[in-house]
């Protein structure tokens, strides 16, 4: 079987995401600035929300969408 190259790219995001939020989180609880991450996150959103929605659909991906981390 062939490796769908869109699918590891949106699973990739998937897990930078949600590394990402829990950055976020940690700076948050420390009382850092948090500003670049949560720029960061929000363009690896719209990348992802892109992927999703341009992927071809092959009936196998299963990806669920991340708003908030």
């Amino acid at each position: 079987m062939e490796e769908d190259p869109d699918a590891y790219r949106i699973l990739k995001l998937r897990a930078e995401i949600l590394e990402l939020g829990s950055a976020i989180r940690q700076l948050q609880r420390e009382g850092l600035d948090d500003a670049a991450a949560q720029l960061l996150i929000t363009r690896k959103r719209a990348r992802l929300d892109h992927l999703v929605k341009t992927a071809p659909t092959r009936g196998h991906l299963n990806i669920t969408d991340i708003r908030r981390s």
